[in-house]
């Protein structure tokens, strides 16, 4: 058994010109029809298939969000905690800051004294 270099070998019989399954037909960029092998599911090739446009129903909208929704981290209300807590810990740090510069300034803490750790 010889092996060849070229991957193409067999594209011919199995997708040339005379090949009877269904083509995909999309227009190409030069404006020629696409001569792909189609899926049966939508009759276009990999390429040109174009991804799904999503539901179009409530009860198929209902079921993308049940389907997604696995653990709840996500939701709305996690998120809007999520965003209220990061809020609190910058009014700490912002507080912690003020409360540094007063000691620094008043001589209970040296300036340099992140070092000592």
């Amino acid at each position: 058994m010889s092996f060849t270099k070229d991957n193409t070998v067999g594209f011919q019989t199995r997708f040339g010109d005379n090949w009877n399954g269904v083509r995909c037909g999309a227009k190409t960029r030069s404006g020629t029809m696409c001569r792909r092998p189609a899926y049966k599911r939508n009759r276009k090739c990999h390429l040109h298939g174009g991804a799904s446009t999503g539901p179009r129903t409530k009860d198929g909208i209902a079921r993308i969000k049940a389907a997604n929704t696995t653990h709840g981290r996500t939701t709305k209300e996690k998120l809007a905690q999520a965003k209220q807590n990061a809020q609190y810990g910058r009014e700490c740090r912002a507080e912690l800051l003020k409360l540094e510069r007063w000691f620094v300034a008043h001589r209970y803490l040296d300036k340099d004294w992140r070092d000592w750790f």
